[in-house]
């Protein structure tokens, strides 16, 4: 049996706070099956949070918790020395904070993705990885642990019993052994929106291999805070339904 292709189109939201506006949120969601949002720790606050369900509501888009470090003003980028207890305790409030405005809301959460140096970390060490799966799991064995295709943290998903999404960059370059390349060489970040959807493409058509693996991308990731933002989006989008790839929500994709 021919296995259809199809991906989700994830991005994260819900970034501004108090009278700083970050990103371009409403032009974005037409585009986007997943909105990661912003949990007040990295960013965001309970009014931009309320704010951005309802919008991800209004669009038929499905609501992901984006927990990070709480590091406001390092927009959660600067690594911290947390202790395993801390990192589950972190988890565990900005989910709840994001559910409440779920149910407010009428909708549901549907899954999580860590944000930032939380994400960078749980990509490469798995203790953090499996603190972050374990919390995900005590909250809501249904929810689904977005993490980088091919890192610890999926593995940690899988082993800790959820369901787990590979997640590609399509603005970014690959080195050959299918992990990123490094920010600080030159050609990691690709600008030009026209690559960018070649580049999505690609992804879900041929997936990447590393360690001889063979890794189907579940989650696209479209950047929604650079000038070419929304523009990156309606091309990836446009691209891949030429190319035949259903965009479709990320419990579609994932499987039970």
């Amino acid at each position: 049996m021919v296995r259809t292709l199809a991906v989700d189109l994830n991005c994260d939201l819900g970034e501004g706070y108090g009278r700083y506006h970050l990103g371009q949120d409403g032009d974005m969601m037409p585009w986007i099956t997943s909105a990661n949002i912003a949990c007040g720790f990295h960013a965001g606050d309970p009014e931009v949070m309320a704010r951005t369900v309802d919008l991800a509501q209004q669009h038929g888009v499905a609501v992901g918790a984006h927990p990070g470090y709480p590091d406001l003003q390092g927009f959660g980028r600067r690594a911290m020395d947390l202790a395993p207890q801390a990192i589950t305790a972190a988890i565990c409030y900005q989910v709840g904070a994001l559910e409440a405005f779920t149910r407010l809301a009428g909708t549901k959460l549907v899954h999580v993705k860590p944000h930032g140096a939380l994400y960078n970390l749980a990509a490469r060490d798995y203790l953090t990885a499996l603190t972050i799966a374990e919390a995900v799991r005590s909250f809501d064995p249904q929810l689904i642990l977005v993490g980088l295709a091919g890192s610890e943290l999926v593995r940690a998903g899988q082993d800790a019993g959820l369901r787990t999404a590979n997640e590609g960059f399509p603005d970014r370059a690959y080195l050959i052994d299918g992990h990123l390349m490094p920010r600080g060489q030159a050609g990691a970040v690709i600008t030009e929106p026209d690559q960018v959807a070649q580049n999505a493409v690609r992804l879900v058509t041929e997936g990447i291999t590393q360690n001889e693996a063979g890794i189907t991308i579940d989650t696209l990731c479209l950047h929604g805070d650079n000038a070419s933002a929304v523009e990156n989006a309606q091309l990836v989008r446009r691209a891949l339904e030429r190319a035949g790839v259903e965009i479709r929500p990320l419990e579609q994709i994932v499987a039970e």
